[in-house]
C-alpha cells in the first residue's frame, strides 16, 4: 500500500462529492479481491476479523487489530479505512494513546464508536463521548498523517434507537472535530435523510447490511460513503456453513457445486510486482 499523503489525499476527496461505496474485507485476500472488483476505498470489518480468528466480534486485542490494519494496508493500493470499534479505551487520553499507534499502519481513515459494552448503559455518556472523540481529533493532528476521523454513534444497534439522540451525539462529534459521521443500523430513507440533513455538510457514511436500499437512492439522499460492516464476511460464511452443514448431516455434496471454479479464483491471486 502506499502510504504516503496520497493515498490519504484521495481518500479525502472521495468524501467531497457523490458517492462511493467501501467494501468491508476480513483479510488480506479479500481485501486483494475487493481492489480488483474497482473499489475505490475499503474498510476493516471487527466483526469480520473477529470471526476469522474464531472469536466473537469486539474480543479481538488492540494489539491483534493493529497487526490487522498494518497488513490490510499494505496488502493493497486503495486508501483503507480503520473500524478501531471503542479506541480499545474508555478514557480520552487512553483513546488519543491508541488511535497515535493506529496512525503508525498505513490507514487512510479510522472510526471511533460510542458504545460502552456495558448492557445496563450501552452508549458512552455523552459528554466523555464527546471528549472522546476531540482526543482522537488531536492524535491525529499531532500525527500529522492527515487521517480522515469517522466518528460513530451506535445508539441503533445496542438497543437504543432514538433519531433525536443520535443527531445529538452526531452534531456534536462534527463539532468536536469528525470529518465524517456514522450512525450504523439507520434503515429507512426518512431517518437517513435526518441525519444527512443534520450534520451537513459534513459527510455521512451509511451501513447497508440487507437489501433495504440500492446505491443510487442513498446518493439521492446526500449520502456520501456506505459500507456493508460485516455483511460480506456474513455471506461467505453463510455459504461455508451450509455446504458444511450439508455434508455433517447429509453425507451429500450439492452445495459444493456453487463454489467459484479453482481456476478463476486462483488467478485472482496471482503474484503481486
Amino acid at each position: 500500500m502506499n502510504t504516503s499523503t496520497d493515498s490519504r489525499a484521495v481518500f479525502r476527496r472521495l468524501h467531497e462529492s457523490g458517492c462511493f461505496v467501501m467494501p468491508n474485507p476480513w483479510d488480506v485476500g479479500s481485501a486483494r479481491v475487493l481492489e480488483q472488483l474497482g473499489f475505490p476505498a475499503l474498510a476493516t470489518t471487527s466483526s469480520g476479523l473477529a470471526w476469522s480468528l474464531g472469536k466473537r466480534d469486539n474480543s479481538v486485542s488492540r494489539n491483534e487489530t493493529i497487526a490487522h490494519l498494518r497488513s490490510i494496508a499494505e496488502a493493497v493500493d486503495v486508501p483503507v479505512n480503520a473500524d478501531f470499534e471503542d479506541g480499545f479505551a474508555t478514557m480520552p487520553t487512553d483513546v488519543a494513546r491508541n488511535v497515535k499507534i493506529a496512525t503508525t499502519t498505513g490507514v487512510a481513515g479510522l472510526s471511533i464508536e460510542d458504545s460502552s459494552g456495558d448492557e445496563a448503559e450501552p452508549l458512552f455518556d455523552f459528554t466523555l463521548a464527546v471528549e472522546r472523540i476531540a482526543a482522537a481529533r488531536r492524535s491525529i493532528d499531532e500525527s500529522g498523517t492527515g487521517i480522515l476521523l469517522t466518528a460513530r454513534s451506535e445508539g441503533f444497534i445496542v438497543g437504543r434507537p432514538d433519531l433525536a439522540e443520535t443527531i445529538r451525539r452526531l452534531s456534536a462529534y462534527a463539532e468536536a472535530g469528525a470529518d465524517c459521521l456514522y450512525a450504523p443500523g439507520l434503515s429507512s430513507t426518512q431517518d437517513v435523510s435526518a441525519v444527512v440533513k443534520a450534520v451537513a455538510p459534513k459527510p455521512v457514511n451509511v451501513l447497508v447490511g440487507s437489501d433495504f436500499t440500492t446505491v443510487a437512492e442513498l446518493a439521492e439522499l446526500g449520502v456520501r460513503r456506505i459500507s456493508v460492516g460485516g455483511a460480506l464476511a456474513r455471506a461467505a460464511w453463510g455459504s461455508f456453513l451450509y455446504a458444511a452443514s450439508e455434508i455433517a448431516e447429509h453425507g451429500t455434496f450439492a452445495r459444493l457445486a456453487a463454489g467459484v471454479p479453482f481456476p478463476v479464483l486462483n488467478r485472482r491471486f496471482t503474484s503481486r510486482g
